[in-house]
């Protein structure tokens, strides 16, 4: 890792407090290390491979680790711990003091909220959006806010909502469209408003006549 960078035409990069690693690609009209109003640790660290595209703020305050990829437009605040080979699309916000793992991936206008937990090989489809409260407007509701924690391989669908303190369990697949307000166990599918779990991933079938049961190579993991 290196201490500094020099900033390209249009990228603004508070040098002193970002540690960037090698290799990296960030187009123009960057921000890197947005200093947060929060306070505390301003250090942002980035790991080498990092391919950061136009319109994007990464605030300080966060560790991201090798191979990041943005689309344009994302917003990542402080106070963030996320891992290797994390891809992220256009318009999406990271919140702060949150930990996403390794090889997550994140698709277009997601919102995840502070406190939520993420962990490895997860995919979110567009729209989803993670919520933290469960009492908006109550004057002690920062004292327990948390997002949801979504376990290793899950796969959220399109324009799901998934309330806080949540659990999805390992490898579930949520369908979409879904509003999920309970925990939902390991391998399970689960879809509806409220979400249900109507099967497991291994009796799920495909109809579209390219595979008979599309996550059979997950079934033995769970």
């Amino acid at each position: 890792m290196r201490d500094e960078m020099q900033p390209t035409s249009g990228l603004e990069v508070n040098n002193q407090m970002v540690r960037l690693g090698e290799k990296a690609v960030i187009d123009d009209g960057v921000v890197l290390g947005y200093l947060p109003v929060r306070g505390g640790h301003i250090v942002l660290t980035i790991g080498s491979g990092a391919h950061v595209r136009r319109g994007t703020i990464i605030y300080g305050g966060s560790r991201i680790g090798y191979n990041l990829e943005t689309g344009h437009n994302v917003i990542i605040r402080e106070e963030n711990d996320i891992g290797d080979n994390f891809r992220i699309w256009n318009n999406s916000v990271i919140d702060y003091g949150c930990h996403i793992a390794n090889d997550v991936k994140i698709h277009n206008k997601v919102y995840v909220a502070q406190f939520s937990t993420i962990e490895d090989d997860v995919f979110l489809a567009p729209g989803v959006t993670l919520a933290n409260d469960l009492h908006p407007g109550c004057p002690h509701s920062h004292e327990c806010m948390r997002g949801p924690y979504i376990k290793k391989g899950a796969q959220i669908g399109i324009n799901c909502t998934i309330l806080p303190r949540v659990v999805i369990g390992e490898y579930a697949v949520i369908g979409a469209g879904s509003v999920v307000t309970r925990d939902i166990p390991d391998g399970a599918v689960a879809y509806g408003n409220p979400a249900e779990v109507k099967c497991d991933i291994e009796s799920l079938t495909c109809n579209t006549g390219l595979g008979d049961k599309p996550y059979s190579h997950l079934a033995r993991r769970v």
